[in-house]
């Protein structure tokens, strides 16, 4: 899938209101881009001043999405997510979630969660509301094998692997 690039403005298509075709669209874009696990360039789909609720922290503002985000992906090594739209509405998109990854321990987690997602007129995030649950899983257990880097095209979604 090939994903617009943003604009001068920092925009980023595709913009609301949003058809199904776009949403899914933006739900692939924002897996592909968090598999990446690049803090700053995550933090340009974003409002300057968007607000999130990620369990319990509350980033503020792309700085502090940094920051949140360094530190997450300093922790969950191995990181691998998959997205599914779950519903979209205008400027809204609903997702359901699921990645794998591990502490320093070596000990395996599946996090389970849903998002709800408010766009801007650029496309850009203004607020993120993300409730998610982890379970500890062993390595045997674990249903999201690719390389580092975005899930390739033909790698099943959530719905395909039962979760």
């Amino acid at each position: 899938m090939t994903q617009p690039a943003p604009d001068a403005s920092g925009a980023r298509p595709p913009f609301p209101p949003f058809t199904h075709e776009t949403a899914v669209q933006k739900v692939r874009m924002a897996e592909n881009a968090w598999n990446m696990r690049d803090p700053e360039r995550v933090s340009l789909a974003y409002t300057e001043d968007s607000r999130w609720r990620n369990r319990a922290e509350f980033p503020r503002g792309r700085a502090e999405i940094v920051e949140f985000l360094t530190r997450k992906w300093s922790r969950e090594l191995e990181y691998r997510l998959i997205k599914e739209l779950w519903a979209f509405a205008d400027n809204r998109i609903a997702v359901r979630f699921a990645y794998e990854w591990h502490d320093d321990s070596g000990q395996w987690y599946r996090s389970y969660g849903n998002e709800n997602w408010e766009f801007d007129a650029r496309g850009l995030m203004a607020l993120r509301f993300a409730s998610i649950n982890d379970q500890p899983i062993s390595e045997t257990d674990r249903k999201f094998h690719w390389p580092q880097g975005p899930r390739p095209q033909d790698h099943p979604g959530l719905s395909d692997l039962g979760l």
